[in-house]
């Protein structure tokens, strides 16, 4: 066998190669018919190994489980940390950053060394971390593992170099910043308390120093108990004791007074002169009830206390605090100004909040202009200047999760003209009511790079939405959002009935995309098994959508050879052919009475669309005898033929939208004709109903075996599968990660869809397809076998791949035609070649024609993706036709006729007669066949262990190669033809079912999925993108002189009392307080491996412009030092002289003469 594959890997002639199991390809079964003999294809190929390498470029959307929360207010910079460890540092639109602790632990707490370029990180694994930002991939330096207590708190005071790290024990500890090794200086829990106090006063909640004296710490308790802590004399200067558990405390900046957040809904207000109880409590939202007694209240998770210099009356911003009647209301943000109350209700619970002021400085008069509210799903910045506090309109990709996504599309080197029209016709369509100020978080840098290229990315969703992404750049912007959910009617809920079943799914979620950038044609197949064809336009429009009904269904024990219908253009039950008014679908219609009914109902009416993308035609797949239309899984449009198709496990419909006909429907096996392999005999549906009639009427939650969760609710039921899930065979079982990717449909009639792998990634990402356990227990090598008794038993075999453009249908073409490839799930490829007119007038009126041919050729595994290549090595489009406006007025003298690109009868006349490679691959191997001889001339077994699901031919670097993505994590990359492997890295090990559907690669070396449900990572596979990736991203931290703090004036400082300083070096150094015991916390300099210190050093070029940029700062300040000196002593100067004439004047005069 192996000697057989080297010998296939060279093989130039036409004699056919066995068939099932075998790596080989075989041409049409039988006897192959003479035919040109092939030519040795001898193409330069010139990717190498070392002009791949793969890496993260950037990540958009909002983090997934969001905890944490920070803000420096001089570089405007904004931290968001995460359950999984992840931190975004987001700036002025362009910057965005994300950076990954090795750990995965959740991040507690974050904290900025303001104006310093630098992040402390405070994990759930008892770790702190600082992170550099004065680099534009951010690195570890220092790591302090503590050992014994559990982090709770971390609080670092402005311009300071010492971290105070409060434990769950109760004790506070000090940290040195810069050397990351702590103090011996440890404010013990029992020593903080009273001595008679008998009970322990829970983990320390709160860290803050006096805003009047930076050596009086403030520690609050969990229990109630709050203490003011001396540092210089080590003890306690006064303490509290509250009956309701704190959860957070706030300085007035004068520092004479305190509020407190309690677990009761309650607000205190304490103040220093008097600490035996607090001058006011407050319950905000606590009524007072018959019997005097307040009504219980929500606790308030934490409380801002801020002055405007504007206003005598101060700003208390609070989250919580709500009545536990009002349970059905959702989260809220109050804001407390004088007498007025705002209560902000938020779309989902409150995570984190802050209150953005002008000043660093906490004894100064705080100014606060906004709040950054931190939401489970959502990040809102509410403008604080303005009276009714509107929110500001968010720059960043966040709502990408507004809808769970369920599929992607990825777009590289677009139309440089189609960015503009779309933002301009989104434009129209965006909320109102934001501030008009600028976004507060402007932080950073950010330049448009030099070699950029118009990118879109889209996006489809579980609401039947699709939204159109600008991704040039690095950056990601909304451009235009499209409802396919407008184009049904709303389904009526019927009670008990399945309608009302219907109503709460999600029966309009996408699960298909093909676009067109150049004909601007989009194709939407939806989870109901219907498909709208969407036409752009920038007028509106009045129209009626046409709609064709198809029964894709096996006939009972028909076989339709090829003669019979070889010169009939339909090749279907008349029923399917022409659309008719079908009844009108009832919820309450039992399975057994329903046929001929679509899953959702389209609108009968004329219809408004405005400008944007506007429905055209809508496909939709009958109900056939009480059994549900099986879910597209294939799809391919083209606009120069006027033609699209699609197919599912039942067969193939091919559909003429110029002329509004169904022009092809017919099952799987009844394309093979007579030249099926495997002499199958077709087999209907009705004998083996599968387990789910009820399969299209029901919403994407049911794809899932073990949850019945609703979209909606759960994002969690969207994204991931359980893992108990049914053992598969040996072979599977190689593969880690197969288990939960089914890799094909086995063809077993049980089986709802084709594999996960089975769609083109450029177009669009499956879903998800659910399999039951005989489904499940059916083995990769049983439905690959070339036993005919398993291809017997498994009748189903899906249409996974389907592919237009000009090729050759049969051995003896001598020019290349239309034609439609056709793979199927169990390896096979049929040719379907076409006759369409070309006069414009013709194309109106004449009929297309096609029928299979017989071709026949043969992989392993189901096939994926189909692509041409002609003898050069060189990329053959598909043909296109250029875009124009079908609703703008047209010149009746001179009427406007189609620009076709890439077809005309003979597509090449200069290489009509050298023929073309075509490259189709599979789940486990790539093959390269030269047309017309249909002979293999390369095969590469991409994987035995695991499965494709991912593959795609791309544009790189001024030439092309086959990128694909495994079930076990692979990235791997074939030359073409060769189908040498130039690059296999084990990227993702733990691919999830999120991952699998919406991984897709696009031209230049770039790729994207879904990280987690609510983020699309971008990577690159290019070693040129990667050296450049410095270049475009953006910059975070910018040289800015930190403001001078405010002059308090003699008599405010001497009446108010003038702030005290302390050195705390001399207090907390180890000459003063000694070492910290070694068993208490370890010191991990910067990160392991080389990756990190690669990242942290990040390069030589980055050092030196750092350590230029230092001296750039340090010159900048000696000058402003030797100016300001040279201006104190031209003042003392002065005032010397003006003082010595003084004298002169007044040593003789007497004492009355003054």
């Amino acid at each position: 066998m192996k000697k057989f594959r080297k010998v296939l890997d060279g093989l130039t002639t036409s004699s056919p190669a066995g068939v099932g199991g075998s790596s080989s390809c075989a041409s049409a079964a039988g006897t192959p018919t003479a035919g040109p003999s092939p030519r040795e294809i001898d193409v330069a190929e010139t990717l190498t190994s070392e002009s791949f390498q793969i890496c993260k470029t950037v990540r958009h959307g909002f983090p997934c489980q969001p905890t944490a929360l920070a803000f420096d207010p001089v570089q405007k910079l904004l931290a968001i940390g995460s359950r999984s460890g992840g931190v975004r540092i987001l700036g002025r639109p362009g910057v965005d950053c994300y950076c990954q602790h090795e750990s995965g632990a959740a991040v507690l707490q974050l904290q900025f060394l303001i104006n310093e370029g630098a992040l402390v990180t405070a994990c759930a694994d008892d770790t702190l971390h600082l992170w550099n930002l004065r680099q534009k991939r951010p690195a570890i330096l220092h790591s302090l593992k503590f050992n014994r207590e559990r982090i709770t708190f971390c609080h670092l005071p402005f311009q300071s170099k010492w971290l105070y790290v409060g434990t769950e024990r109760g004790n506070t500890h000090i940290a040195n910043i810069e050397s990351f090794i702590l103090s011996g200086y440890v404010i013990m829990w029992n020593k903080a308390i009273e001595l008679a106090t008998k009970t322990h006063p829970g983990p320390v909640v709160h860290l803050s120093d006096s805003p009047k004296d930076e050596g009086k710490l403030l520690i609050g308790f969990e229990s109630g108990t709050v203490v003011m802590w001396d540092l210089r004399a080590k003890k306690a200067d006064f303490r509290i004791h509250y009956d309701e558990a704190i959860h957070s405390v706030s300085w007035h900046h004068e520092g004479k007074q305190f509020m407190c957040s309690h677990s009761d809904g309650s607000l205190t207000v304490w103040n220093l002169r008097n600490t035996a109880r607090p001058v006011q409590v407050t319950f905000p939202h606590g009524k007072t009830q018959r019997d005097g007694r307040k009504e219980s209240c929500k606790p308030i998770l934490k409380v801002e206390y801020k002055m405007s210099r504007n206003s005598s009356e101060p700003f208390v911003i609070f989250s919580g605090g709500l009545s536990y009647d009002k349970a059905s209301r959702r989260p809220t943000l109050t804001i407390m100004h004088g007498k007025a109350i705002t209560v902000l209700e938020m779309d989902h619970p409150i995570v984190e909040f802050m209150v953005l002021c002008d000043t660093p400085y906490p004894n100064e008069v705080q100014e606060p202009y906004a709040a950054v509210v931190l939401l489970e799903k959502d990040l809102v910045v509410v403008d604080l200047t303005q009276s009714n506090f509107p929110i500001f309109e968010n720059p960043y990709p966040m709502d990408i999760h507004e809808s769970p996504v369920t599929c992607t599309a990825y777009f590289a080197d677009c139309p440089p003209d189609i960015i503009p029209v779309l933002y301009s016709i989104g434009a129209k369509h965006k909320k109102t009511g934001y501030s008009h100020k600028e976004w507060p978080v402007s932080g950073g840098t950010w330049t448009l790079g030099s070699q950029t290229y118009p990118e879109i990315i889209l996006t489809g969703h579980a609401d039947g939405t699709i939204k159109f992404w600008d991704a040039t750049a690095m950056t990601l912007q909304m451009l235009y959002k499209l409802k396919t959910s407008k184009v049904f009617e709303k389904p009526k809920a019927v009670e008990g009935g399945r309608g009302a079943e219907l109503g709460e799914e999600d029966p309009y979620a996408v699960q298909m995309l093909s676009w067109c950038p150049h004909s601007r044609l989009l194709c939407v197949v939806g989870i109901s098994a219907n498909l709208i064809l969407y036409r752009f336009s920038k007028h509106d429009a009045n129209t009626n959508i046409t709609v064709l009904e198809v029964r894709l269904q096996c006939e009972v024990e028909e076989v339709i050879s090829p003669s019979d219908t070889e010169n009939t253009p339909c090749l279907s039950d008349p029923s399917g052919h022409s659309p008719q008014p079908p009844p009108s679908p009832r919820s309450n219609t039992p399975d057994s009475a329903r046929d001929s009914i679509p899953c959702l109902k389209v609108k009968d009416r004329t219809i408004r669309m405005p400008p944007g993308y506007q429905a055209e035609l809508v496909v939709q797949l009958l109900w056939v005898d009480g059994e549900p239309p099986q879910p597209i899984t294939s799809l391919d449009i083209n606009s120069a033929y006027g033609l699209l198709a699609l197919g599912n496990c039942n067969g193939l419909a091919v559909v003429d939208y110029i002329q509004r006909t169904v022009l092809l429907c017919m099952s799987t096996l009844e394309l093979y004709g007579a030249a099926d392999p495997f002499q199958r005999l077709t087999r209907s549906p009705r004998k083996s109903r599968q387990s789910t009639p009820d399969f299209c009427m029901r919403g994407l939650s049911n794809f899932y075996s073990d949850s019945k969760k609703r979209i909606r609710t759960s994002y969690q039921s969207l994204t991931e599968l359980s893992d108990n899930q049914v053992s598969m065979d040996a072979e599977r079982s190689k593969s880690p990660t197969s288990v939960p990717y089914p890799s094909s449909l086995h063809n077993d009639h049980r089986s709802q869809g084709d594999t996960l792998s089975s769609l083109r990634p450029s177009h669009y990402s499956p879903v998800f397809y659910l399999l039951d356990n005989e489904s499940r227990e059916n083995s990769f090598s049983r439905s690959r076998s070339s036993s005919v008794s398993s291809i017997d038993r498994d009748t189903k075999e899906a249409v996974t791949a389907l592919q237009f453009g000009e090729s050759y249908g049969r051995k003896t073409d001598a020019l290349p035609t239309p034609c439609l490839w056709v793979g199927t799930s169990l390896g096979l490829v049929l040719l379907i070649p076409m006759s369409i007119p070309t006069d414009d007038q013709e194309r109106q009126e004449e009929p297309v024609t096609m029928a299979p041919t017989g071709t026949v050729l043969m992989l392993k595994g189901s096939v994926l993706r189909f692509g041409f290549l002609d003898l050069r090595g060189a990329v053959i489009s598909a043909p296109y036709e250029v875009w124009r406006d079908p609703n703008a007025q047209e010149d009746p003298e001179r009427p406007r006729k189609r620009k076709l690109v890439n077809f005309s009868p003979s597509s090449s006349q200069e290489n009509c007669g050298e023929g073309h490679l075509a490259v189709v691959c599979s789940e486990r191997q790539a093959v390269v066949f030269l047309m017309p001889a249909q002979v293999c001339l390369h095969v590469h077994n991409i994987t035995e262990a695991s499965f494709v699901l991912r593959a795609d031919l791309v544009s790189f670097c001024n030439s092309v190669c086959l990128a694909c993505f495994c079930a076990n994590g692979h990235v791997m990359t074939l030359s073409l033809p060769s189908l040498r492997p130039l690059l296999d890295v084990n990227y993702l090990p733990l691919t999830d079912m999120r991952i699998a559907r919406t991984f897709c690669f696009t031209n230049g070396g770039q790729a994207l999925y879904l990280s987690s449900p609510t983020e699309i990572q971008r990577i690159t596979y290019s070693q040129e993108m990667c050296d450049n990736l410095q270049d475009l991203l953006g910059e975070l931290f910018t040289p800015i002189e930190t403001p001078e703090a405010q002059n308090r004036g003699f008599l405010k400082g001497f009446f108010g009392g003038n702030t005290q300083t302390f050195d705390r070096e001399e207090l907390f150094g180890e000459a003063a307080a000694g070492k910290a015991s070694r068993s208490l916390a370890q010191h991990i300099p910067g990160q392991a491996g080389m990756e990190g210190m690669k990242a942290a050093a990040g390069g030589a070029v980055g050092e030196l412009a750092r350590a230029r940029i230092a001296l750039d700062e340090r010159g900048q300040r000696l000058g402003e030092l030797e100016e300001r000196t040279a201006l104190l002593m031209t003042s003392a100067e002065t005032f010397s002289k003006h003082a010595h004439e003084l004298m002169l004047k007044c040593k003789d005069k007497k004492w009355y003469q003054f």
